[in-house]
């Protein structure tokens, strides 16, 4: 009984200190570096979606402005890192782009993603 009282006392300490490991957790837009940069101005918005995938933010106002937007949250108190990659299309044409993502982050990620792939389904599901 006791051995059990020391376990759960251990537990709820270190719970509570948050010391137990905490998984960032990336919302948004993944954007592959090689991708951006091969951006040019005058590309078209097929091209520029084949590139970078569907923007997060297409605003219905404003059509010739896209929004990729990324954030980051590490831990329960961290600070949420927010990061914007702004594209400004004139005729349909790329004319000028600026901002971040997280390149390396990114990368990482979408490597790590890459080893599930889709899950297989069921072959005997009716």
């Amino acid at each position: 009984m006791r051995k059990l009282l020391t376990v759960l006392l251990l537990a709820l300490v270190t719970a509570g200190c948050g010391v137990l490991y905490r998984q960032p957790i990336h919302q948004g837009n993944l954007i592959d570096p090689q991708a951006a940069s091969q951006l040019q101005v005058g590309m078209h918005k097929q091209q520029v979606l084949g590139l970078l995938g569907t923007p997060s933010i297409r605003d219905a106002f404003h059509q010739s402005r896209w929004d990729y937007t990324a954030t980051r949250l590490t831990g329960r108190v961290g600070a949420t890192q927010i990061k914007n990659l702004t594209l400004w299309f004139e005729n349909d044409a790329l004319a000028r782009w600026e901002g971040e993502y997280f390149p390396q982050d990114d990368k990482a990620l979408a490597e790590e993603m890459r080893k599930f792939g889709n899950l297989p389904r069921e072959k005997n599901r009716r």
